[in-house]
């Protein structure tokens, strides 16, 4: 059976990329050095990020996936959001409600979307 576990992200500085996704994260990376850097979550999910210069093939441009972090309530995504916007981070979409709940997206300086969201009592 094969494991989904592990994500990379390809970034332009990964020591600069480190320093938001340390604040992201709530925790220090596992390994850094000027072209990667990983992290693994208590979930046992790794989040690695890459010197898109140094990967093979050449990634294609962020944007097209999500990452996505579950949160307990519609006051913890506004909190959130609160404390993400407060880090630069560019808007893509505000706190709104949508089918499946309460979310908003931002992007990364490299263009990832990161969606907080928390689920409506009855998801479509």
């Amino acid at each position: 059976m094969r494991t989904l576990n592990y994500l990379l992200l390809a970034v332009r500085d990964p020591l600069q990329s480190a320093e938001l996704y340390s604040q992201l994260l709530a925790r220090e990376p596992v390994e850094k050095s000027k072209t990667f850097v990983l992290y693994v979550l208590p979930t046992g999910l790794k989040i690695g990020l890459w010197l898109a210069s140094d990967m093979a093939p050449t990634p294609k441009p962020a944007g097209g996936v999500e990452i996505s972090f579950a949160e307990a309530s519609k006051e913890a995504v506004r909190a959130t959001f609160a404390e993400w916007t407060k880090l630069g981070l560019k808007v893509v979409q505000e706190p709104t409600e949508m089918d499946f709940g309460f979310t908003f997206v931002v992007e990364d300086p490299d263009g990832h979307r990161l969606r907080p969201f928390v689920l409506a009592d009855k998801p479509r």
